[in-house]
């Protein structure tokens, strides 16, 4: 059958919930966007679901569920991040924990960059991640993200953690 892409579905949170066994895994995986560790599959519910993944606009918010045979392996969001809607970055990527390190990111990416160019029309894709995440980068990389030399810092356990900043293009 191979990897495929679903919508996000609300059962879909207590596996992911599952995937994050610690507050680093937590902060690697949202950053800031959840409130205290641990969170919940309500909490994720309730950003997704009832918020709209913290988005003002309506149609701007795509959470995604990736899976095969023997069940759900990943999840990311995408949305859109300019108003000709042109540009989408992925964000809350992660992988099963169980499957990291089989190719199981680079399929769901690449699986996602043609769900964001062939069906929305995006030009430019991109993502941020967190350079003490190594693993996650090499993953990005492997799927064609590259570096734009642009990166940000987030205040995370009394640190500054720096995102580096990487984008595909159509």
């Amino acid at each position: 059958m191979g990897l495929r892409l679903r919508q996000y579905k609300p059962c879909d949170a207590d596996i992911i919930i599952g995937w994050i066994k610690d507050e680093e895994a937590l902060r690697k995986w949202s950053s800031d966007r959840f409130g205290d560790y641990p969170i919940t599959g309500s909490d994720i519910n309730d950003k997704y679901l009832e918020h709209n993944g913290d988005c003002t606009e309506a149609d701007n918010f795509y959470p995604l569920t990736a899976f095969d045979e023997s069940g759900v392996v990943g999840h990311l969001i995408l949305r859109y991040t300019d108003a000709e809607k042109k540009v989408i970055r992925f964000g809350f990527v992660i992988v099963d924990d169980a499957k990291r390190g089989k190719g199981y990111g680079k399929q769901m990416l690449t699986l996602a960059l043609r769900y964001a160019f062939d069906i929305f029309g995006a030009e430019k894709v991109t993502l941020g991640v967190f350079d003490n995440n190594k693993p996650a980068y090499i993953c990005y990389k492997a799927a064609g993200f590259t570096e734009t030399g642009e990166e940000m810092f987030c205040e995370l356990f009394g640190e500054q953690w720096r995102i580096i900043e990487m984008e595909v293009n159509r």
